[in-house]
């Protein structure tokens, strides 16, 4: 089993979000349990995150595709471990199944792309109770005729979407990133429907649907086909839909969720204490490469629709700034970058996206040089990494 760590040099008084994201080649081959763990560490080895590690896992669709797990150092009231400033480690592993494809499972090359994310403490103890009382009926999907955006390839070339109906064209085993700002108070809902395969199109002038399918290949069924998550702004999941596809139009929904506010960090469930942050939110749509098998190769259309209700509300005072900046809150530029479909990458001379920010750095790795050393992720320069991992040799993933 494949081990990477990296260094952390942290505060007393930051939360810390380490994100690892898999990437596997699209005719990887991979399992149920085969994904990706990662937990944050203090100097004796004990982890600090309430759970042993986080993980994601391939799951039911057994497809390739980008699975990220976070981990994170808190602070604030009931956290005992991990507290104090220092050095701190965080342990990448990627993780196997035991079955009998493990040796080719072994064999392949898979990207890593991590991200950290530093959240300042409150100036001044805050309440500790999530809000009891929000709207959690389904909510009615915008309507209207869609408009044409093409999706990204990852987290960092995701690309904005504000609240309306989008369109695009997606092709068995592709992944396709978008990004959302959701300020303090704000409550967003996702749906997204997959068009059938005989050629008709769901409206918007985005794509034609899969075409030359053959005869017979129509009345196919692939479950898990059409694969739905939503990420926060460190990259943590909120949420994640599944539907299968028969050669029939298909829609599947997220559940109903809190608005953002920060107390939600205090709740029981995963999903309500995702919601933590205001920021970029992240909606990943993954059709699976089996629906090429039974319904030709040909692009189906995708309706995204995205709703954000509710008037933003001021967000929490913390005591120093977060790093990134910001990565937790939403801007004017934001909502225009989303507007306009930019990118994280978007030119820094347009006022575009993020484009512009020195704080957010890119370096270029290969896991495979590292041997058994700790690299040191800079939470004051580098924010992400981007790494080969290859399973089934001592110095190298």
């Amino acid at each position: 089993m494949g081990q990477r760590f990296y260094r952390l040099e942290l505060k007393a008084t930051e939360n810390a979000y380490v994100s690892a994201t898999a990437v596997p080649k699209a005719d990887a081959l991979v399992s149920y349990a085969d994904g990706v763990e990662v937990s944050v560490q203090d100097s004796d080895g004990n982890n600090c995150s309430p759970l042993d590690a986080e993980e994601a896992r391939f799951g039911s669709s057994e497809s390739p595709r980008p699975i990220t797990a976070t981990a994170a150092r808190r602070v604030g009231p009931g956290e005992k471990s991990c507290t104090g400033a220092g050095t701190y480690y965080v342990l990448v592993e990627r993780t196997r199944s035991s079955g009998t494809i493990r040796s080719a499972t072994a064999r392949e090359d898979w990207d890593l792309e991590l991200h950290v994310a530093s959240e300042p403490a409150l100036r001044a103890g805050g309440g500790t109770t999530p809000p009891r009382a929000w709207d959690s009926a389904s909510p009615v999907p915008p309507s209207g005729e869609r408009t044409p955006r093409e999706g990204g390839t990852s987290f960092n070339d995701a690309r904005g979407l504000e609240k309306g109906v989008w369109g695009a064209d997606i092709k068995p085993g592709e992944t396709l990133f978008y990004r959302v700002p959701v300020d303090w108070g704000q409550q967003l809902s996702v749906s997204a429907e997959l068009g059938s395969s005989s050629g008709s199109s769901s409206g918007g002038g985005v794509g034609t649907g899969a075409t030359g399918a053959g005869p017979g290949r129509d009345r196919g069924y692939v479950s898990s086909a059409l694969v739905t998550s939503l990420h926060n702004p460190v990259r943590a999941q909120v949420e994640d839909s599944d539907t299968a596809y028969d050669g029939k139009q298909k829609s599947s929904s997220l559940k109903p969720l809190p608005p953002v506010a920060y107390e939600n960090r205090f709740a029981l469930t995963d999903e309500v204490t995702a919601m933590r942050f205001a920021g970029w939110y992240y909606v990943s749509v993954h059709l699976s490469p089996d629906v090429a098998e039974k319904f030709g190769d040909a692009p189906l259309d995708l309706t995204l629709r995205v709703d954000v209700e509710g008037s933003p509300r001021p967000g929490p005072a913390y005591a120093g700034t977060p790093r990134p900046e910001d990565d937790f809150g939403v801007s004017e530029r934001d909502a225009e970058a989303a507007q306009r479909g930019d990118t994280a990458a978007a030119g820094t001379g347009d006022g575009g996206g993020d484009g512009g920010r020195d704080d957010k750095l890119m370096a270029v790795i290969a896991v495979g040089g590292i041997g058994t050393g700790v690299v040191l992720l800079g939470i004051l320069g580098a924010w992400m990494l981007i790494a080969r991992w290859r399973a089934g040799a001592a110095a190298r993933f």
